[in-house]
């Protein structure tokens, strides 16, 4: 009897204090898988998204679109505007122990900067040289004003990585990435899942209420909402338009939505690789007949119920910097048709790759449609996002279509796509002009000398039609009830520092 009473307090004592109570989880459906999960070498939305949770950078953005401190707590820039010097947060680790400091701030950037593989070489081709000019201080060096800079260093370009793990895995980092951020790495298997666990040693600590993410691609949004309606996740990031009546009036779930700075457009290959060598990637005026078959309206109605906001410019039409003197332009068949004539063609045949998510085919359908009463034959091809972007960079495709999730700075949304040197200029297209106004628009600490070279640019942009703008979608989330602290950003990222899960 002494025995099984004893047996019985070590049973309960361990009940109450040898355990904690059940982890919290949040299960994430992402609409794509991410590509791979290297800050210098990868671009894919939903990969940012994975990082916003796993690699703090060294500014943030706030709700309101405004860069704040993370990694760095304060900066100021030099009178000449060619010197960036930040003073960075103590007491901060990398998720393998080592100390965030100068010098592993200098070790990163450098990276950036010469890592063959990186994709932030434009982004940061201002910068001359970074140094730590203190334990916990650093200094930018550029070669002109860059009014960008902080802007870039608050996405990729600015998530600091252990300089340990960056030294040994080189351009294999992304199969075991070591970042700075409130959640670390734990397993990533393809096409099914990345999985994160809380960083006991993050600097904010107390503000984690998580112990786990999982995300989990599922492209089709269906799936992903019976999922969430299932139990099986606990969130469902860019739901489709259809489906916002539905989650809105399920007293299980949440909705959540806010227009980002991005833009949805379709590319074209103008001079990366032989399969440039055709028509539409050398004659403009095919280009422009295609856009004019599209109603981007429509699209808007048809597609997103509304909820989308139709474009042709990397801006959209309620930012300041979009160009009025370039009004989105009305459906002209009769005109495609006549430009095609122009050019040679009464019909013309080409194959258009875009992502297979529910949405995206949706749209292509609908383009699909609209650009064969002009003489389009449209072969649509679907495949998987991250295959999708890696095919854009080899030059394998004619034309495809591809969202950017935008920037706070303007610059984000067109010099690495369009400059010569672009670090994702996938069409390959090269206009020195547009090099020349670009730059300048970065030295200019003037908006309204920046808003001038911005809106020349797009005037040459307009009439060369590398990329196709379409519109600007809204970023939609249903959230099951049980999680709580989590407001969408306009940017699109999903930040999880406050957020709980209670189920």
């Amino acid at each position: 009897m002494t025995t099984l009473t004893t047996l019985t307090t070590a049973l309960l004592t361990v009940a109450v204090i040898g355990f904690p109570a059940t982890s919290a989880e949040l299960r994430i459906g992402m609409q794509d898988d991410a590509d791979v999960l290297d800050p210098a070498q990868s671009r894919t939305f939903v990969g940012r998204i994975v990082y916003t949770a796993m690699c703090d950078k060294l500014v943030d953005i706030s709700q309101e679109m405004k860069i704040v401190p993370q990694l760095a707590t304060a900066w100021n820039w030099s009178a000449d505007g060619k010197t960036l010097t930040m003073k960075l947060r103590e007491g901060v680790k990398f998720h393998d122990g080592t100390p965030f400091n100068a010098q592993a701030v200098v070790a990163t950037i450098e990276r950036n900067m010469t890592l063959p593989e990186s994709r932030r070489k434009s982004e940061l081709a201002s910068v001359e040289n970074v140094e730590a000019s203190g334990e916990y201080e650093v200094k930018f060096t550029l070669k002109s004003p860059d009014v960008t800079l902080l802007a870039q260093l608050s996405d990729r370009a600015g998530m600091i990585v252990s300089p340990k793990a960056a030294a040994e895995l080189g351009a294999n980092f992304g199969n075991h990435p070591v970042c700075a951020g409130p959640f670390k790495f734990v397993e990533r298997i393809q096409q099914d899942r990345i999985v994160l666990e809380k960083f006991q040693d993050y600097w904010n600590k107390d503000q984690v209420f998580l112990d786990k993410i999982t995300y989990l691609p599922i492209p089709d949004t269906t799936v992903r909402l019976a999922n969430l309606r299932a139990g099986d996740l606990d969130m469902a990031e860019r739901i489709s338009a259809s489906d916002a009546a539905s989650v809105k009036s399920d007293p299980d779930l949440a909705y959540a939505d806010v227009i980002g700075p991005g833009y949805m457009a379709l590319y074209v290959n103008i001079d990366n690789g032989p399969l440039a060598d055709n028509p539409f990637g050398k004659d403009k005026r095919l280009r422009q007949a295609f856009s004019l078959s599209i109603d981007r309206e429509a699209i808007s109605q048809i597609v997103f119920e509304g909820t989308a906001m139709a474009g042709n410019q990397p801006f959209p039409p309620s930012s300041p910097w979009f160009n009025k003197a370039l009004p989105v332009p009305a459906r002209d068949v009769e005109k495609a048709k006549a430009l095609m004539k122009e050019a040679g063609h009464e019909t013309y045949e080409i194959e258009l790759q875009h992502a297979n998510n529910t949405t995206q085919t949706q749209m292509m359908q609908v383009i699909q449609s609209m650009a064969a009463e002009a003489g389009f034959n449209v072969k649509l091809k679907a495949t998987e996002f991250a295959t999708l972007l890696s095919e854009q960079t080899a030059g394998n495709y004619v034309f495809s279509r591809s969202d950017w999730s935008g920037r706070i700075d303007p610059d984000g949304n067109i010099h690495q796509f369009i400059t010569c040197k672009g670090g994702i200029n996938d069409v390959k297209y090269c206009n020195p002009e547009v090099d020349k106004l670009l730059n300048d628009a970065r030295a200019s600490t003037d908006d309204a000398v920046r808003k001038e070279k911005y809106d020349a640019a797009g005037l040459i942009l307009n009439d060369d039609m590398p990329i196709v703008y379409l519109g600007h979608q809204p970023y939609a989330y249903a959230i099951d009830k049980s999680v709580s602290g989590f407001a969408p950003s306009p940017d699109g990222m999903i930040r999880l520092v406050g957020v709980k899960n209670e189920d």
